[in-house]
């Protein structure tokens, strides 16, 4: 794990990431293959309706409970 503070990835976002958006390209990728995006507030729903449009969109969960190990 790094020291860094995960950032949002949408372009030319610098604010802190809250949401994990899982995806795959079925074209590419295997079904069970996760991709990883992260959102802050602002974009979640914006970058969730793109890869939702293209059939990627796999999952959306807190960044906090992604990085939850488990019990």
């Amino acid at each position: 794990m790094s020291d860094e503070t995960p950032i949002c990835s949408a372009k030319g976002c610098r604010v802190d990431a809250v949401w994990v958006l899982a995806w795959n390209n079925p074209k590419i990728h295997t079904p069970e293959r996760r991709k990883t995006w992260l959102a802050c507030e602002e974009h979640r729903e914006h970058l969730s309706q793109f890869l939702g449009v293209r059939g990627f969109l796999k999952d959306v969960v807190l960044l906090k409970d992604w990085e939850a190990p488990d019990m």
